[in-house]
């Protein structure tokens, strides 16, 4: 069994150093094989360098891919591109794998007739947690934490699968396609949702996927993402990405002036919830904010926002070209 581990990499060579080391770290349980590919997102720091060290070292083959178009779904897709084997997984360039990272997809894959898996993401805090942090969008810090047993995508798990943390069948990637170049995050545009329509489109093709609590990645947590102004960033540029989706994909709901009625009303409570929050529980004052931020962004993103790449390079390929070091 051959599993390519694809790591979209962007001017943070330091963390990707880590990520590195986790991955050769991890043992690797007999009768699976291990590529890693790293994609260089046109970072101006010495992130080439540093995969060339690597790979260097002969401990795991590790190879190089190139991608100028800024955007995470476009890293992806130029990794997946190049990966060959039987299963694709993905992490982020700012995680690390634990010990038995391998073992649980190797497992996972040879015992059951499943199409794709994913974990948990426990974060590694650059500084201490704040007391406002809202408990209802930690995915804006990509903290993720489904409990501790095993469940199916669709069935018991509440959430979707996340690509920091994913590993699928290539035969599934191949019937599904690649990320949407329209959605994901691009430099300092917090646009996101390429999980969500990557998900979504899985679940239509009838993939079965499962979240294991055992596949555990560790992701670091800036102080500069344990602000206000980010979260509200966040909430904003995830808006965006949802309108972007339901152009193509409206959802199954009630729809007022291009947008589903319940953004509105969850817009319309915040600020009562906010005056609650003063009186009773301050905690929560920041949290019952958000939703404005939710409906302000898909609003834009639903009349009004046109993406660089689509505006300029509707036809552009993932990949411009591939270097084995």
């Amino acid at each position: 069994m051959l599993l390519s581990v694809v790591i979209p990499a962007y001017n943070r060579h330091t963390m990707l150093s880590r990520a590195l080391d986790s991955l050769i770290r991890a043992g690797v349980p007999g009768g699976l094989k291990v590529r890693i590919i790293v994609v260089d997102n046109n970072s101006q720091d010495d992130t080439r360098q540093t995969v060339a060290d690597y790979a260097g070292r002969g401990c795991l083959p590790i190879d190089y891919v190139f991608e100028p178009r800024q955007g995470r779904s476009f890293a992806l897709n130029a990794g997946i591109g190049v990966a060959h084997g039987d299963l694709v997984a993905m992490i982020d360039d700012d995680e690390e794998v634990i010990e038995n990272w391998y073992a649980v997809i190797y497992s996972a894959f040879k015992q059951r007739g499943i199409d794709f898996i994913g974990g948990p993401y426990v974060p590694r805090w650059g500084a201490p947690a704040p007391g406002w942090l809202p408990r209802t969008y930690l995915g804006a810090i990509g903290w993720v934490d489904g409990g501790d047993r095993v469940c199916l995508y669709g069935g018991a798990y509440p959430g979707i699968l996340m690509g920091g943390n994913a590993v699928l069948t290539r035969s599934m990637l191949d019937r599904v396609g690649p990320y949407s170049t329209l959605l994901g995050r691009a430099g300092n545009r917090l646009l996101s949702c390429e999980d969500q329509d990557m998900y979504e489109r899985l679940m239509a093709a009838g993939a079965i996927g499962l979240y294991l609590p055992d596949l555990i990645i560790y992701h670091h947590v800036p102080a500069e993402r344990l602000t206000k102004q980010y979260f509200r960033g966040w909430c904003f540029w995830r808006g965006v990405s949802r309108g972007v989706m339901d152009r193509s994909r409206p959802s199954p709901v009630a729809y007022f002036g291009g947008v589903p009625r319940y953004l509105y009303g969850a817009a319309v409570r915040s600020p009562l919830k906010m005056v609650s929050s003063m009186l009773r529980d301050r905690s929560r004052l920041f949290s019952n904010e958000l939703p404005i931020w939710d409906l302000a962004g898909f609003f834009y993103g639903r009349h009004f926002y046109r993406s660089y790449h689509h505006r300029h390079d509707p036809q552009s390929r993932s990949v411009d070209y591939y270097r084995h070091l």
